[in-house]
């Protein structure tokens, strides 16, 4: 359907009515949604394409320990196929990081990880383990290199706050 004006005016004033409605719709006290929440569900929505279990039923941890950190992954309920996913997901994810490989976080995420520059760099000096827990799996990422301890570090404070996860930190001695 296509509407004709006769006068350049009345576009006009058409157009100031348009900017009006907008203006007040946009400040009729419903805050505006955040970008922050909607970039949120996107890396939700591709860390489930990642690690092939939704994100929302699913709970992460970041770690930060005295020689490194550690990454845990679990299903919120029994649920034996997602339990096997994420453990799959992370043992790809154990191999991935030994040799330096960083997509799939940067995938997640829509952007290089703090700290994983050092990572590839150290990766001779770094060593990844999994073990399974009951509802899904760990990765420990541990170092005696001070530059690498600080990398990782680096890389599961980012985790934890993008993922808006739990985590531990050391105690200060």
């Amino acid at each position: 359907m296509m509407l004709k004006f006769g006068t350049t005016a009345a576009c006009r004033a058409l157009a100031g009515t348009i900017a009006i409605v907008a203006t007040s719709a946009c400040t009729r006290g419903e805050p505006a949604k955040p970008a922050a929440d909607s970039a949120f569900t996107a890396m939700q929505k591709r860390g489930g394409m990642a690690m092939g279990v939704d994100q929302y039923t699913s709970a992460h941890k970041f770690d930060v320990t005295s020689d490194g950190g550690r990454i845990e992954l679990q299903r919120e309920t029994s649920d034996s196929l997602g339990v096997a996913q994420i453990r799959a997901h992370l043992k790809l994810i154990q191999h991935a990081f030994q040799a330096g490989d960083f997509s799939t976080p940067a995938f997640v995420h829509g952007h290089d990880m703090p700290g994983t520059a050092v990572m590839t760099k150290k990766r001779n000096a770094i060593t990844y383990s999994y073990a399974d827990l009951p509802l899904g799996g760990e990765v420990r990422i541990t170092s005696s290199d001070p530059e690498a301890i600080a990398a990782i570090h680096e890389f599961m404070v980012a985790q934890r706050s993008e993922h808006h996860a739990g985590g531990s930190m050391p105690m200060a001695r």
